[in-house]
């Protein structure tokens, strides 16, 4: 598909439009909010500043410590962010590379890598994701690093699956019959004729890496010197936010991730519709 005509169909996807509309105003607060918005997570109010509600001095009202919600969300964007992406790109690396290999080897190396790729479906992710993490220690690199190397079997399957069926073509004959190696074929073949289904893939993929970023701080496994959406919820519950009624510190973290992961979503699904011709025709 040429790439003025993939950017058409995508375009006039109303889901796709809309997502990537929700995704480009999260990446503006992400890169110029936090020069703007100065945060400092030790920067604690006076006692009166305690949970405050929303106010022209306090946007988003202040937090258990006095600190301004408003500018933990902003400071936060950019922090949920970069672990989604990084960790998505970890997770794709690793599932393409083992989803490829295993569909145009074939054979044992098939075989192994499948059974490792089914244990990795079938281990709870979470607990498996909590472990690591309380493993590695708490650390932004730490949890890209969990998630990533979790979250890749799914990716794996998919692209082992696409693999067999692009190993079948008759050009992949006529490669081999004239002495192309195997890398030639997977670097100039396999690969870009995977590769639509990898990157529609990778944008659903990336909606779960921000979830489980969240999930993973929430429960306290972020890195409290790197304010991020799921850091800012764990202590709105560590400080009783929701029997107290304050609703400003937990309810513009929540929508923000609710609202990132949603523009991911739709823009998978509006990529998934621009791949796969069948979708197309309904």
């Amino acid at each position: 598909m040429k790439k003025n005509s993939f950017i058409k169909l995508f375009i006039k996807n109303k889901m796709g439009r809309i997502g990537m509309i929700i995704f480009m105003i999260f990446v503006m607060v992400a890169l110029v909010g936090p020069v703007i918005v100065q945060y400092d997570p030790q920067d604690f109010g006076e006692k009166e500043d305690v949970l405050q509600p929303p106010s022209l001095t306090h946007f988003l009202g202040t937090d258990d410590l006095g600190r301004d919600v408003f500018k933990a969300i902003v400071a936060g964007s950019r922090v949920s962010l970069i672990v989604g992406i990084m960790a998505t790109l970890i997770s794709m690396v690793i599932g393409t590379s083992l989803g490829i290999t295993s569909g145009y080897f074939g054979g044992r190396i098939d075989d192994f890598l499948m059974r490792l790729t089914d244990i990795f479906l079938v281990l709870p992710w979470l607990p498996l994701m909590l472990v690591l993490a309380a493993l590695l220690g708490a650390s932004i690199w730490n949890i890209i690093l969990v998630i990533g190397v979790t979250g890749w079997a799914g990716t794996a399957r998919i692209v082992r699956a696409q693999t067999l069926t692009e190993k079948e073509r008759q050009y992949i004959e006529r490669a081999k019959s004239i002495g192309a190696s195997h890398f030639h074929i997977i670097k100039h073949h396999i690969f870009p004729n995977v590769f639509p289904l990898i990157f529609a893939n990778t944008i659903l993929v990336t909606a779960v890496s921000i979830l489980s970023e969240t999930t993973l701080s929430f429960l306290g496994m972020g890195d409290v010197s790197k304010p991020s959406w799921g850091t800012t919820l764990h202590f709105a519950f560590e400080s009783g936010a929701l029997s107290n009624k304050a609703y400003w510190y937990f309810v513009p973290p929540g929508l923000c991730v609710l609202l990132l992961v949603l523009s991911f979503t739709l823009m998978g699904f509006a990529l998934d519709e621009i791949v796969n011709p069948k979708l197309r025709e309904r």
